[in-house]
């Protein structure tokens, strides 16, 4: 089978790097992601990935500390996660670099668009880290914005615990209903709670499809990029 996209921005949360263990990094699972990865490098696909933080560190719940410093906090996080999935991503030869939305020199370089474009056509995985550098910004909107900058043809969400957008969570309400599409529209309206806003407004906007889908298989990323019909999708109407 051919891959479906050419160039992808993969969303993974920090909680998806944790595993079973539910906080922290499992190199078991982040080793299953990577070969998942290099797969769809191996089919020519260029990967971009934004990776979340909430392995180790949740700022909504922490009430003590300002919103600003919990965002940064949380940014902090991501480069680490970013730091590991590098490491994980070399070792099974597959060249990636970190780039960074907040400068930290000594161990990723910081964020410009040119330079990332130049990386994924040279076959390189570019992780993005530190969401968009701002606080009050979700690593959501990173995702979107990124994707908008650097022409991805869809933004790949991989979830924990579920496979796709329900009317309800499924863990918790009998009978939740799975939609397999949506438009934009329909996820503001019945305020769908997939991505915030601003990221929702933003893949609207510059038209940007969204493939909402369970990632505790990580083999779904490959089975999505070569255009097998799970989870769901959410586009313009």
């Amino acid at each position: 089978m051919e891959p479906v996209f050419k160039r992808v921005v993969l969303k993974i949360s920090g909680e998806a790097l944790a595993g079973s263990k539910k906080t922290g990094i499992d190199i078991e699972t982040v080793n299953k992601m990577a070969q998942e990865v290099k797969k769809a490098v191996d089919l020519g696909v260029q990967v971009a990935i934004v990776v979340g933080g909430g392995n180790f560190w949740r700022g909504r719940s922490s009430e003590d500390l300002s919103r600003t410093t919990s965002d940064y906090i949380g940014m902090l996080g991501t480069v680490m996660n970013g730091l590991a999935l590098k490491d994980t991503l070399e070792n099974i030869g597959v060249k990636t670099k970190v780039q960074s939305a907040i400068n930290v020199s000594q161990v990723a370089e910081f964020y410009t668009k040119s330079n990332c474009i130049d990386y994924l056509e040279n076959g390189n995985v570019v992780v993005f880290a530190a969401g968009t550098g701002n606080p009050y910004f979700s690593t959501d909107t990173a995702a979107a914005l990124r994707a908008a900058e650097i022409g991805a043809e869809v933004i790949l969400s991989g979830k924990t615990g579920v496979d796709g957008v329900y009317d309800a969570d499924p863990n918790l309400v009998d009978g939740a209903k799975k939609f397999d599409e949506l438009t934009y529209m329909e996820v503001l309206n019945k305020e769908l709670k997939i991505m915030d806003s601003t990221a929702t407004s933003l893949c609207m906007e510059n038209h940007i499809p969204l493939l909402v889908f369970g990632i505790d298989d990580p083999n779904n990323i490959n089975r999505v990029i070569l255009g097998e019909k799970i989870g769901t999708i959410i586009k313009e109407g």
